[in-house]
């Protein structure tokens, strides 16, 4: 019983501040406090506007179509970023001729390249794809090769002593060590891969979150637009919560191994 009232209450401090935000925006709204209604309408207005589509199936397939393209974009790019991260991380001589093209890509807007994407791959969901994939690839790929090269000499050091072989070495200390950095780097990809995906379709799709949210803006629609809005911050919440979970349950010994 005292287990189940200890997490009510954390659930309810957890939520507290985003309930008065929305209270706040409900009644500024409704009594036009510093808001005007017409750009920011009440949020129950909104709700009403999210129910409808709902029931229409408007928010389902929109909704479906940015989904799978962010997750398959997130995807492809982690199975890039994670081994060539390893890579570069382990082998120090393969990371130095490497980095100076990586610090190159890493700082070009992933944006500005969408046109490029488009002239190689066309206009269809492959572009869409390869954009998410270059995008969300970096802060893991940076975060993999953080991983691995501050992994404790001593624990390498050890190893190497008992008679480990490289590959052993590899996977039993230097992959362990570095999966915090890695999962840290996949949460924040995660992210990333909605915004990018939101803005990729807002320039050029007929469908999906970014251009429903473009639609419904250029025709002065803006409770539906708010929806969409919503929508895309529960859906990069809910990614991040997700990795922060299956983080925790991976790495249940680390905690249990600093508070022994």
């Amino acid at each position: 019983m005292k287990r189940t009232s200890k997490l009510a209450a954390g659930t309810f401090n957890k939520s507290a501040a985003i309930i008065v935000f929305l209270l706040l925006w409900e009644l500024c709204a409704r009594l036009k406090l510093l808001i005007n209604p017409i750009f920011l309408p009440p949020f129950t207005r909104v709700m009403q506007a999210l129910f409808v589509m709902a029931a229409n199936g408007t928010l389902w397939k929109h909704t479906a179509i940015s989904l799978q393209r962010s997750l398959i974009g997130f995807a492809l790019g982690m199975a890039v970023a994670i081994p060539l991260g390893l890579a570069i991380g382990w082998f120090k001589r393969f990371g130095g001729i490497l980095n100076p093209l990586l610090q190159l890509f890493r700082n070009m807007p992933t944006l500005a390249l969408l046109p490029v994407f488009v002239m190689f791959f066309g206009i269809g969901e492959f572009s869409k794809v390869m954009v998410i994939l270059w995008g969300v690839m970096w802060s893991t790929l940076l975060n993999t090769i953080s991983g691995v090269r501050n992994v404790d000499p001593q624990l390498v050091k050890a190893a190497r002593s008992m008679g480990t072989s490289p590959l052993r070495l590899f996977g039993t200390v230097i992959l362990p060590a570095s999966m915090p950095y890695i999962f840290a780097g996949m949460r924040i990809s995660a992210t990333v891969s909605i915004l990018i995906l939101i803005a990729a379709e807002m320039m050029g799709a007929n469908k999906g979150l970014g251009y429903a949210l473009f639609f419904y803006q250029a025709n002065f629609k803006i409770a539906e637009m708010y929806v969409y809005i919503i929508v895309m911050a529960v859906l990069g919440s809910v990614l991040n919560f997700t990795l922060e979970a299956v983080e925790q349950r991976s790495f249940r010994w680390r905690d249990g191994a600093g508070t022994a």
